[in-house]
């Protein structure tokens, strides 16, 4: 019995555990991991490019998208045409640029330009810089329904261009990223890779995303962190109130989006937590029902890899999200899915939030195959492999979360849920958020 007991835990350790058969989601068996897409030299520059290229869109405030893409003609000017015909630009916009070094390497024009207001739920045409080719965009509803989608730790591997190739058929309106874009990791080059192989989405549709560990870069003495990430992914922090690109929020439809730092301090006395205070204080649940929250590392994890990194953020912000009744908090980091039950400080708990864990989207590292047993309660749905979520947000109290693998056509749900929104809940009396929490500030 005992050399049984001995075999059993070194196969649990050994052994991915999605073969094991534990659990919901676990017994499937993948395919072998798919190549990294070829690499070049380190510090190599990006090839010369006669246009804009790497253009990607995000949100920035109310009825307006800013234009952001690169060139390597240094006289080439920060503006966009725009319209809702093509080749009949009735409106244009002129912005800013910037370039930076990192090392040997030297980056091209940066530019980023605001363009509207915009008309709602509308295809607009436009052109960057004067120069062809012509690009296509589509604005998000004003009203329910609103479709996100959602894959964070992307990378640049084929499983991310099958990941790309779903998210291209799931006709999202915004696609949301919770850190680890491109993995880059101190190859410069490696951002303009990325960004080309973006371009055919991110420049049609909004994406908004957030810094994970790989955007980091830093160097001490030398280069401080998120220096390349900033200058390329410029998101709607201004706009928001923040005084950093690392956090930020935005509102679409019915919707209220808050993207936190993982990486930037988060304690009581931080720039990052008074805002984030103040920004709760201000969602007004009425105009927006709905408030999601994304971050990279993630609080509720029963995968072994990335153990506990995200505990000290939870301590610190997770009374601030629950007594602002936040409905769905999404992280990444970790290279599998995982979805949970609402919980709260560990426990179940129906005023808590719903975690997803969403580290799928191709990255060259590998899944995480080892999950911890027995399975936490609060955890409902787990499964290492490649993939991405919806999240369908049908009106003011009813959600559709669909989480899709790569393996399988994308119409088909691996795991599903449909959710209510916490704003008509009693989650948010005042009188029962001040009681427990007497430092935060909700509005009512």
């Amino acid at each position: 019995m005992a050399v049984l007991s001995f075999l059993l835990s070194m196969l649990l350790l050994f052994v991915p555990t999605a073969v094991l058969g534990f659990g919901n989601g676990e017994d499937y068996v993948r395919p072998l991991p798919r190549k990294t897409l070829s690499l070049s030299w380190p510090w190599q520059n990006r090839k010369m490019s006669s246009g804009p290229h790497q253009v990607h869109i995000s949100l920035a405030g109310p009825k307006h998208m800013r234009i952001s893409w690169l060139t390597d003609d240094k006289s080439s000017p920060s503006i966009v045409e725009y319209g809702t015909s093509s080749r009949k630009y009735f409106a244009f916009s002129e912005g800013e640029n910037l370039s930076y070094r990192y090392l040997l390497y030297s980056s091209g024009k940066i530019h980023h330009v605001v363009i509207g207001p915009l008309e709602d739920d509308t295809v607009y045409y436009y052109r960057c810089g004067g120069q062809e080719p012509e690009f296509q965009l589509k604005t998000p509803p004003s009203k329910f329904p609103i479709k996100f989608a959602i894959v964070g730790d992307l990378g640049q591997t084929d499983w991310t261009i099958s990941t790309l190739a779903h998210i291209g058929h799931c006709q999202y309106d915004i696609h949301l990223l919770p850190g680890d874009l491109s993995y880059a990791d101190y190859q410069q080059h490696l951002w303009d890779s990325f960004g080309g192989l973006l371009q055919p989405y991110a420049s049609s549709r909004p994406w908004m995303v957030t810094a994970g560990n790989h955007e980091k870069e830093s160097i001490p003495f030398i280069k401080a962190g998120f220096q390349s990430y900033n200058a390329r992914w410029k998101m709607p922090y201004e706009e928001g109130s923040s005084n950093s690109n690392l956090y930020y929020s935005f509102e679409a439809a019915g919707v209220h989006v808050i993207m936190l730092g993982s990486y930037t301090d988060y304690d009581e006395d931080s720039d990052q937590y008074t805002w984030l205070k103040t920004d709760l204080a201000k969602v007004d649940r009425e105009k927006t029902p709905w408030l999601l929250v994304l971050l990279h590392a993630p609080w509720y994890n029963s995968n072994w890899a990335h153990q506990g990194e995200g505990d000290e953020m939870m301590a610190a912000v997770e009374p601030l999200l629950y007594a602002a009744a936040v409905d769905i908090v999404i992280a990444g980091h970790v290279h599998a899915y995982e979805r949970s039950e609402r919980v709260y400080n560990g426990q179940l708990d129906s005023c808590g939030s719903m975690h997803i864990t969403i580290g799928d989207g191709g990255n060259r590292e590998g899944l995480a195959f080892r999950y911890k047993f027995p399975k936490p309660e609060w955890s409902v749905f787990r499964e290492a492999s490649f993939g991405h979520g919806e999240l369908n947000i049908v009106n003011a109290t009813d959600a559709f979360w669909s989480w899709h693998r790569n393996d399988d056509l994308e119409p088909v749900c691996s795991d599903k849920v449909w959710i209510k929104s916490l704003a008509a809940s009693a989650c948010r009396r005042n009188d029962l958020l001040y009681r427990r929490y007497d430092k935060v500030e909700v509005a009512p």
